[in-house]
Parts: C-alpha cells; structure tokens; sequence
C-alpha cells in the first residue's frame, strides 16, 4: 500500500510481488510495447491481410491498453486472462494462417482481393483486433496498479522509460535477426516475474498460500508454454528465416536443368533467385529497359533500387555493366541472394550492395547513372506505425522521378517494371514519367489479366528507343502521386469503404469495450477529462506525420522507423522532466508554442528540407518534428499532475489515441501534410476544454 499524492487516500495494489512499485510499472511499459510490437510483427508474417492493415493490430492494442488502466482502478486479480488469450491466439493463428494463392482477381490492388487459404477476412481480422485488445489489457493493467501507488509524474516518468526499453530491445532483436521463440521467451520470462506472487506474499495458511502461487503459475505459464512450443517449431523450420521485416521462407529446386530459389515473404510469393540466361530466355522482357534505353547502348554505371536476391543485378552485368550499385532495403533477402543466388552477382567485383531505402539512397548520393532501374519494388508491408505508408511508396511519387531524372549521365534513361492487375496503374505510372521528364516514355505491356509492364524514360526523348507510341493517359487515369499523398494503389480521392466500415466498427467496438470493461461507470470518470482524450488524438496524429516525414527524409527502413519511435518517447520524457524539475510557462503559453510548433511544420515543407546537406536536415527535421511534440507534453504533464482520478485521466488520452489512429486515413484525401490541421483542430478543442484553474498555471 501507499499514499497516492494527488488524492490523499491510502492504496492498495492487491499485487503480491517481491518487487517495488517502480521497478514494476518499468517492467509492466517494457512489456506492453514489446507484446505490441511483436505482435504486430509475428500475426502481420502469418496473416497476409495485416500486410495492408499493420495498423489493425495497433488500434486493437491501443483499445486494450486503454481498457487495462481503466479497469485496473477495480480490478480484484491479476489479469491471467492476458497470457491465457495470448496463447491462444498464437494456438489459433499457427493452426489456421493465411497466405496468398495467386489468382485474377482485378478489383483492388491488395492481396485481400486475391485467393487466400485460412479463415476469411471478415473472420480473422474482427478474431485479432479483439484478441490483440485482451492481451494488451493485461500489461496496461498492471501499469495502471502502479499509477495508483505513486505522484502522478513519477509514474508516467517511468512508464516512460519503460516503453523506451521495449522498443529497444525488440529493435535490438530486428538487428539481430532473431525468430521469434526469443520474442516468446521475453514475453514469458517477463509475465511470469510479474504475475507469480511468492508464496510468502499471500495471506492466509501456508498451504493455500502454496495453492495460490501453484494456480497463478498454471495460469500464466501454460498458454505461454503452448505459445512457446509454436514459435519453437516455427523458428526452427530450416527453410525460415526472419528479417526486420518479414518472415522469410526459401525453397531451392531445379527446373528444366536450372537452380532456383523461391523467397516467399509473410505468406505472399516474392521474388525468384533465376540465372540471367534463363530468366532473359523465359522472360525477355526484363532486357527491355536496356533495348529501349539509351538507344540500345550497354550502360556503364547502372542503379538498381529494389535489387532483391540479384536477379536483375546479373542481368545488368549480362547486358555489359561496367558497375552497379545495388539498392536492397531487406538485408535478409540481400544476404539470401549472396550466399544461394546461381550466378553470384552479389560476389562480382562489379557490384556494390547497399542496404538502404531507394529514395534516401539517392537523396544522399552525388553520383550520376546512365540507368537507374526499379526492379519489381513491391514491399508488401506497411511501413510500422503509419496506416497507409508501404515501405517502396515514396519511390513511385512525381518528386522521386524528378529525382531519379537529376542523377542521370547526358543520354540516360530511367526504367521501371512489375506486374499489375490494373491498366490505369500502368499508366499512372508512365504519365508519372511524362510530367517528370516532359515527354512520354516508352510503355511495353506483356500478358493478359495479370500484366508485366516495363516503363523506360530517357533523360531526353531522343534517349529512347519506343517499339510503339503510349497512347498517353485516359480521363480516368488517377494523376501522378505526390510526396504528400504516395498512394499509388489508391484510385479514387476517396477513403475506400472497406477502411471506412473497418474503422466503424473498430471505434463501436471501442465505445462498447470501454462501457462492458468500465462497468458502466468508465465514461462518467473521464467525462471531466475529454481535454485529455483529444490531447491523445492529436498527439498521434503528430507521431504518424513525424514517421511518415522522416521516412521521406531518411527512409522508410526499420532503422530509422525505431529511431524515430524512440525519439519520440525521448521528447515526451523530456517534456516530463522538464515539467518535474523546473517552472514551467502556464499552459496558454505552452499552447501557443504548441500552435507555433503546428505553424512552423505547415510552412516549411518536406521538399525544402529534401534539398538540404544530410546533416543540416536531420538537425532542422528533428526541430520542426519534435517541437510540437514537446510543448503537447509539458500540457499533458501539467494537466495530468493534478487530475482527481489519475487511471481514468490517463484511460482517456489512451483512447484519445486510438481516436487518432483511425483519423491518420484522413491522409488518403488531404495528405500526410493535411493531419496537421486535424491535429491543430484537436488541440483547439483540447484548449478550450482544459479547466481554466490556477492549479494549471503553475
């Protein structure tokens, strides 16, 4: 037990522990955003629809976790029901997965649309935003118990530095690769420290106290044991292999007389490891980009962005290359390609491997290229954290042509080609060309239904070689896609109404679980704390826009996707420090730095910060990020400390969160830089509803 500062009154957590309410809570946040974000990884590899909806997933645990500091204010147990749900959702996914067969279907650009084996989308997804909500009330719980046993800005503090080191150390495991019995193994080592109460904490006679400590251990151990035994057998499959962001299966085998290699990705089939003979042979299409560029000219300096297992690295070096840089975001499939590739490109003096995005690749480099080359770039991930940014959006943009036309050799040619189920894609793609380069490219398209289609453009028109004219794009054809709104799958201005009905149900799911979890009362405590709630959405909606801008800066890799995670909660830690330890402005004051901040990242677009030295825009991108950032959590730190009911109040910028998550697909209408407006409103409602006490101006 203990005083709770703000309302004066002894607490009693009800958590028999050997350890202290500060060690706890860090364990209890590490825990939470670790369980979130391997859950994230682990359903998104084994079921293909969370490729496309990563953020399903989020939402759930943010609706869980809000759910959790509710209840933990009248909870009488541990939450058992965490690891018990937890294994089985784990049980449950790992018998019935599902993964793509290839089919026709032409109705949308995502692999929902196409045939899948395992449970139905409108079965799986609904199975794990509920499951996802469960697990991830357990860990919150456990925080909210210790909120209740200290000052509220010590408790967030560590909660703080909790989350911090969930992030790391499951960054620390995407750098080492590691499967995802170690992911489990955490996760069972941390709820057992903290769930299984020592004999000695229980009141009562010592035999039931043995009862007690032997049922709490049966609880939490069991399903995590099963959940165990699945990830062993799936980390030990000899043909599994884990990137930071895929689950990787390779098949070698040899067909009429040749060695393959099939690399499937999260269930999906990716990409093929063929010699250059045999794929040119079977395939002659991928030797258009070097027919029809540079009229018919080998190339000497060739990039290629999305180089993948090498196959298109050797087929540069077939067709005469006298060096390549290869551009491969995922070191797994890089590496994979290295050691089992027939041809060994990757081995060839010739060739030099980067592990980077494509567009940061190039925003940092000052070397020019007779072809550059995008070889079939298809991340089929979402980038973390963002509900609509794939990891290769930002290559297929009007600016990354431009880009791509800037770092050409007098007489090069830029070229791309993948297969699409959608005519108007196509030429999207190549009227993307025409406005970059100023002239129409050449367009081959090979295959009926699902297409092949190669997209070369010379640096002038005399620098290509067409079999045909494009006939140029229709009126229906979407306009080329932007910095701002990469979405190149998306064909209409609108939100699709699968996102709609999803995000519908998800937030009535939520009004609904927070009533049940509550038991009736939940919205009556937060009611004095809606300032809080929108605080909670437009925070998020800050997150999303410095994610998705430092993806465009620096990459959408996992390295700086981590970083900027990181970073984050780095701002938000200092805003609390800062509040703790110092006088701070009265909160008019913070709002207004908060709007100047807001203000300040409207007017100074990503394209000035684009044309930047490295160094300078990583110090300007951090200061235009994080300022709002910061000034929002001196204001959630100073209202915080004083509110009556700290787990409601904390409940309710929870779930202000989760708010925000479904207003971050506001962005496929008015682009990532339009979420600052929403944000901006956010934070004008959060104003005029903040009590205007003198506690606030301290």
């Amino acid at each position: 037990m203990a005083v709770d500062s703000a309302t004066d009154h002894v607490v009693t957590t009800g958590w028999p522990s050997p350890f202290g309410v500060r060690t706890r809570l860090i364990a209890s946040s590490a825990l939470m955003l670790f369980v979130e974000l391997a859950l994230i990884r682990w359903t998104g590899s084994n079921v293909v629809h969370l490729s496309y909806f990563s953020n399903f997933v989020l939402l759930g645990s943010f609706l869980g976790i809000g759910i959790g500091v509710l209840r933990s204010g009248r909870a009488k147990r541990l939450p058992y029901y965490s690891p018990i749900m937890l294994g089985l959702l784990v049980l449950v996914i790992a018998w019935k997965p599902v993964t793509v067969n290839r089919g026709s279907s032409s109705s949308v650009i995502y692999f929902t649309s196409l045939n899948t084996t395992g449970p139905p989308v409108w079965v799986i997804l609904p199975v794990i935003f509920i499951a996802a909500a469960v697990v991830l009330a357990g860990p919150a719980e456990l925080v909210g118990r210790c909120f209740a046993e200290l000052p509220r800005l010590t408790a967030y503090r560590f909660d703080l530095v909790g989350s911090l080191i969930g992030i790391i150390t499951f960054t620390g495991l995407s750098f080492l690769g590691a499967p995802p019995i170690w992911w489990g193994l955490i996760v069972t080592v941390v709820f057992a420290v903290l769930m299984i109460p020592r004999s000695t904490g229980i009141s009562g006679v010592p035999g039931r106290r043995a009862v007690a400590t032997a049922l709490s251990a049966a609880m939490v151990l069991a399903p995590l044991l099963v959940m165990l035994g699945v990830l062993f057998k799936e980390s030990t499959k000899s043909d599994n292999s884990w990137s930071p962001y895929y689950k990787v299966q390779t098949k070698q085998y040899t067909w009429e007389g040749v060695p393959l290699l099939t690399i499937t990705v999260n269930g999906v089939p990716h990409q093929q490891a063929i010699p250059a003979d045999a794929r040119l042979q079977w395939e002659p299409q991928y030797g258009l980009p070097y027919e029809r560029a540079n009229a018919g000219k080998q190339p000497k300096n060739v990039l290629i962005i999305g180089a993948g297992s090498g196959s298109d690295v050797a087929i540069a070096l077939k067709k005469g290359a006298q060096h390549v840089d290869a551009v491969e975001i995922d070191p797994r499939i890089r590496d994979l390609g290295k050691a089992l590739h027939p041809d060994r490109p990757y081995q060839d003096p010739r060739v030099s491997s980067h592990i980077d995005d494509g567009r940061a690749f190039l925003s940092r480099t000052d070397k020019k290229y007779d072809l550059i080359l995008l070889a079939l770039p298809d991340s089929l991930t979402l980038v973390n954290g963002a509900s609509s940014l794939r990891l290769e959006s930002y290559l297929f943009t009007q600016q990354a042509f431009e880009s791509a036309r800037d770092h050409l050799n007098p007489g090069g040619a830029f070229a791309m080609y993948n297969y699409y189920r959608e005519t108007w894609l196509i030429d999207r793609l190549a009227s993307t060309a025409q406005h970059a380069f100023g002239h129409k490219p050449c367009v081959d398209k090979i295959g009926d239904g699902l297409q092949q289609a190669v997209v070369t453009v010379g640096l002038t028109e005399q620098d290509q070689t067409c079999s045909a004219e494009w006939p140029g794009a229709t009126a229906e054809t979407p306009p080329p896609a932007t910095d701002n709104r990469p979405f190149l799958y998306l064909f209409t201005d609108r939100i699709p109404s699968l996102y709609l009905v999803t995000l519908g149900l998800i937030l009535v799911a939520g009004l609904v679980g927070v009533g049940i979890a509550g038991g009736g009362a939940s919205y009556k405590r937060m009611r004095p704390y809606a300032d809080l709630f929108l605080l909670g959405a437009g925070f998020m909606l800050l997150e999303t826009k410095s994610i998705t801008g430092f993806a465009l800066l620096f990459g959408t890799t996992w390295v700086v996707n981590a970083i900027v995670f990181a970073g984050v909660l780095v701002a938000v830690l200092a805003a609390v420090e800062v509040t703790r330890r110092f006088k701070t402005p009265p909160v008019k004051v913070m709002f207004a730095v908060l709007f100047g901040g807001l203000a300040l990242s409207w007017v100074f677009p990503d394209s000035w910060l684009l044309g930047m030295p490295v160094g300078l825009r990583a110090l300007v991108a951090v200061l235009i990020a994080f300022l709002p950032i910061f000034a929002a959590n001196v204001i959630f730190a100073k209202r915080f400390t004083d509110t009556a009911d700290g787990t409601a109040s904390f409940g309710a910028n929870l779930l202000g969160a989760m708010l925000g998550g479904c207003l971050e697909y506001a962005a496929l209408i008015i682009g990532f830089h339009g979420l600052l407006i929403i944000a901006a409103l956010l934070y004008v409602g959060a104003f005029l509803l903040t009590p205007k006490v003198k506690a606030l101006a301290k």
